[in-house]
């Protein structure tokens, strides 16, 4: 059992831990305070005494098939529904090698922005991709990145008054047949797991109560976490009333939905009751600023919902709505939109790192991650401040967040090295650059864009 002392960071978040800590296999088995030395000997030493030591980072929220479609033309400078229109007819073209490519670049950049787990919401199933969620838990484990890939639905497509076309549904059997088939495939329940699975009903624009109380009704059977967008935008406010003759909460909670199990993405557009509902009910929400900004959505309500009881965790959101897949820039912009928010005096730096991490497991039910602490899974992220942007910095935690970083240095998962001196050596970035580009604009040709 070899022993390594990662020690005397330049900064770490975490308390009791100023000399660093042991990691030993897959845990952190000591944290080493001011003055101390670990209790027993250690086979080998880190010296981060030029690194910023972070818990690895949670991504909360995720569509990994899109950065395909990355500064679309026919997208840009749209809200999300008429976003959504101009995005469907070209997603309805994927194919398996595409959502293989599009999947691995994804996680590779998430990798090597300090992100240890991530998690996809997936819910596109054109004909010849039935089989999406086995595609990226073999993508996952190749990269090496810890998921929770939510098997996501789509069932009311546009003649039914939803906004997807009929190509890229599937009838409710089919999605919750494929739901139990892919959770007892792949979820793995145990402490320190690689691979979970959620359930996940993409909208109430796109789905059909059935498919929500159902997936609840499953998700309670398979002992697995619910997964869906609400709140986003005031459109989908608006559709709710129009078609359902209520509020997305109060669906949400028709169909079962207001429960712990609960995370939800965006979560923007609650009244103060709501946000006391949610708390009450320990729903979590996934905060996804850069999305939000790009779209127009609106402003999350974080602290709020964190002061009335709900987990608050940060999710990069699509590569199409975002154009980034960067989950330590996502820090960055959650301090600055909240800041704008609730006032400079109620946010600060480590709010945001704690959304990032400790946040982003409560999200993901997750307590064996987010946290540099004994006996829970050795994933770190370590950053240099050795760029013109940190110069002259006083407090290095501080300047991580507010000078902006944008790729770690090394990051560790389950005690392994994944990335060293700034690198993957188990990823050809310029390889996979050149293969997801070709892909990139194969899709834009079907789709009659080029």
């Amino acid at each position: 059992m070899s022993r390594l002392w990662i020690r005397d960071p330049l900064a770490i978040f975490a308390d009791g831990a100023e000399r660093g800590f042991v990691v030993e296999n897959q845990l952190i088995t000591e944290l080493i305070g001011t003055g101390n030395v670990p209790t027993a000997p250690v086979e080998t030493t880190f010296d981060a005494s030029s690194h910023v030591v972070l818990p690895g980072l949670i991504n909360t929220h995720h569509h990994f098939y899109q950065t395909l479609t990355r500064s679309l033309r026919t997208a840009l400078n749209k809200e999300l529904f008429d976003w959504l229109g101009a995005l469907y007819p070209v997603w309805a073209y994927l194919d398996a090698e595409m959502l293989a490519t599009a999947t691995e670049l994804a996680l590779a950049e998430l990798l090597l922005s300090g992100c240890t787990t991530a998690a996809d919401h997936h819910y596109l199933f054109p004909s010849g991709l039935e089989k999406a969620i086995d595609i990226q838990v073999e993508m996952a484990r190749q990269i090496g990145l810890r998921v929770v890939l939510t098997r996501g639905s789509m069932d009311l497509c546009v003649d039914d008054g939803g906004l997807p076309p009929a190509s890229v549904v599937q009838d409710p059997d089919t999605v919750l047949s494929d739901c139990e088939r892919v959770v007892a495939a792949y979820h793995q329940s145990v402490p320190g797991a690689m691979t979970q699975i959620a359930l996940a009903p993409c909208s109430p624009f796109s789905v059909s109560q059935e498919v929500m109380q159902q997936s609840a009704v499953l998700a309670d059977k398979l002992d697995v976490r619910l997964h869906t967008h609400l709140g986003e935008t005031r459109d989908e406010n608006d559709y709710c009333q129009a078609r359902l003759g209520m509020r997305p909460l109060e669906y949400l909670d028709q169909c079962g939905w207001l429960q712990a199990r609960t995370w939800l993405a965006h979560g923007i557009h609650f009244s103060d009751s709501e946000i006391t509902r949610l708390g009450q009910a320990g729903v979590a929400v996934s905060h996804c600023p850069h999305s939000n900004m790009l779209l127009s959505s609106g402003l999350c309500p974080a602290c709020s919902l964190e002061q009335a009881g709900s987990p608050v965790g940060l999710g990069v959101d699509g590569s199409s709505s975002n154009d980034a897949s960067n989950a330590i820039e996502e820090v960055r912009a959650a301090l600055m939109v909240q800041t704008l928010n609730s006032g400079s005096a109620a946010v600060s730096h480590t709010d945001a790192l704690r959304w990032a991490t400790a946040g982003g497991a409560r999200c993901l039910g997750r307590d064996d991650l987010g946290r540099i602490d004994s006996g829970l899974q050795a994933d770190v992220a370590l950053f240099k401040l050795d760029e013109l942007r940190h110069s002259g910095h006083d407090d290095p935690l501080a300047a991580l967040v507010q000078s902006g970083v944008h790729r770690a240095d090394r990051v560790m998962i389950a005690g392994q090295w994944r990335v060293e001196d700034g690198r993957a050596s188990h990823i050809d970035e310029a390889d996979l650059v050149t293969r997801h580009s070709a892909l990139a604009r194969r899709l834009r040709n079907r789709a009659g864009l080029e």
